[in-house]
């Protein structure tokens, strides 16, 4: 069994963003989009910004702070890429007898007729997400690729099939379904 004495990951940050470590365990990004603030306190893994490089360090590492030092790093990568590019995430409106209505309200995505039912449904929408309905397409955009992957899964999730039309899926297909996801500023190819 090897056993590593320090563990440690380097992220390049690029020039049009500026990264503010305190306390080694918060981290604020601010981008051309706008910022994300996350805390990582609760985490064991020591936060330096460097030169443009945030370092992220760990002493003694067991197995938890090995998967809890990539999951930060992947925290931190997303947050970069969503202030410098931001997320967007498609759904497509499917039915095939009771047309479904998609309106967005507010903090609330608000979803009529499903399989022909009188009472509407309510999704709800995480702060700093915009939802916007284009034809059969539902489009869910944000900067925090948390904030805007858990506003398009309590979409789909309201519209998931239960009780007897989970029996024949083939029968009943109404919901609204991720069928893509972008970023909205695509990153230019760089040679």
């Amino acid at each position: 069994m090897v056993r590593y004495a320090k563990l440690e990951y380097d992220i390049e940050v690029p020039e049009d963003i500026t990264v503010e470590v305190t306390n080694n365990a918060s981290v604020e990004i601010k981008g051309p989009l706008g910022k994300i603030a996350r805390d990582f306190k609760h985490t064991r893994i020591h936060i330096q910004n460097v030169d443009n490089v945030i370092k992220l360090s760990t002493q003694f590492p067991r197995r938890n702070e090995k998967a809890l030092i990539g999951t930060v790093r992947a925290h931190i990568a997303n947050a970069i890429s969503g202030v410098k590019y931001g997320y967007r995430y498609y759904l497509k409106i499917v039915f095939s007898h009771f047309p479904i209505r998609v309106n967005p309200e507010g903090n609330k995505v608000k979803i009529e007729n499903l399989y022909g039912g009188r009472k509407p449904k309510f999704a709800q929408v995480v702060d700093g997400v915009k939802v916007k309905v284009d034809g059969d397409d539902v489009i869910v955009e944000g900067i925090d690729k948390e904030a805007v992957g858990q506003t398009a899964a309590n979409i789909q999730e309201l519209t998931r099939q239960r009780g007897k039309r989970r029996q024949s899926p083939k029968t009943f297909m109404d919901g609204l379904f991720i069928f893509n996801k972008e970023f909205m500023n695509a990153p230019s190819e760089e040679a």
